[in-house]
């Protein structure tokens, strides 16, 4: 396998505007890209052992952020290693590029993260997305499947996790897989809906989509501390990073104006709540997430001007601890 150790500079004049491929322009709604690599940690071909896995991700997607509050809560630092992309990007994809926060890939000093999809599969043509749950020892991705890299993180590391944490109880699956579904379909994919919406009709639906799922989300919180109860869940973990970049980006960017986040006194609460815990707050880089939206977005903003605001404080008391009989776990 090469290795290619020169920082790549971004370069959007001659590789394209990422923002322009996350939708077809003859469609008539925002459509995803699939997420080819689907391996299982536990399966013969990778077997769960500390050391062996590396996760490829970003401080400034949600869908990264969801490893990387996932790996923390279970206390598994020291068993799945991390590496941090440049939050800005162009038409190649996510690069490793010196920064604060960000730097060099020191595991197989890919210069792009292209290169560990092309390692995979020679001539890989999709999109090249993060996370990406890389294993050192086959030297190939495991997984760009967001939802199954928690749920792998949280059920296969038992045995090195230092935190006795079970986002995905047995007894809650079904609950938790149906209250998922809603909120990725409405609200981690809804905001996307709208910001890429091809059409007003699109844009319209979404929209109307997604805050009738916040109303719901908001109504769910007012007689339980989390979405499921006492404790957090995958549920949690997945809500919470849309509702973190809410006002921040989605509002504007996303034109998800109708209301704020903190025109929802829960889910504003809620946020907080969760953001004070270190496993949200140490993830949780502003700086990475404005600059990657707003700069890699060139179809949604041209001049790629990132806004100074708005101004928010999430470690304001939540008051919410009267609604759980004791404090979360780690």
């Amino acid at each position: 396998m090469a290795t290619v150790t020169t920082a790549t500079p971004v370069d959007f004049e001659h590789y394209g505007d990422y923002g322009s491929s996350l939708t077809k322009p003859s469609g008539t709604a925002f459509e995803r890209p699939p997420y080819p690599f689907r391996g299982r940690i536990g399966s013969e071909d990778f077997p769960a052992e500390a050391g062996r896995y590396h996760i490829y991700a970003s401080y400034a997607c949600p869908w990264a952020q969801r490893s990387l509050i996932v790996r923390k809560l279970k206390g598994l630092e020291d068993a799945v290693s991390v590496g941090i992309v440049d939050p800005v990007r162009d038409g190649r994809g996510w690069a490793f590029r010196d920064g604060e926060r960000h730097g060099p890939d020191e595991v197989e000093h890919f210069a792009l993260l292209r290169e560990a999809y092309e390692a995979t599969e020679p001539g890989f043509d999709g999109h090249i997305s993060v996370p990406v749950l890389w294993d050192t020892r086959t030297r190939r991705i495991v997984s760009n499947h967001f939802p199954d890299i928690t749920v792998d993180l949280n059920a296969r590391f038992d045995a090195w996790a230092r935190h006795g944490v079970d986002l995905y109880p047995e007894s809650m699956r079904s609950e938790i897989d149906e209250l998922n579904d809603r909120i990725y379909r409405d609200v981690n994919n809804g905001v996307y809906r709208c910001g890429f919406a091809p059409t007003q009709a699109a844009y319209d639906e979404a929209v109307r989509d997604l805050f009738a799922a916040l109303d719901d989300l908001e109504e769910r919180l007012a007689t339980r501390r989390y979405l499921l109860g006492d404790a957090i869940t995958e549920a949690d973990v997945r809500l919470w990073v849309t509702l973190a970049r809410f006002d921040a980006v989605y509002a504007t960017h996303f034109k998800t104006n109708i209301r704020r986040l903190v025109d929802h006194p829960r889910l504003w609460a809620y946020t907080r709540d969760l953001y004070q815990r270190p496993a949200f707050r140490e993830t949780t880089d502003f700086g990475h997430i404005k600059r990657h939206y707003y700069i890699t977005h060139g179809t949604l903003n041209p001049k790629r001007i990132v806004p100074a605001g708005p101004v928010l404080d999430f470690e304001e008391p939540h008051g919410r601890t009267h609604l759980s009989g004791e404090e979360p776990r780690a």
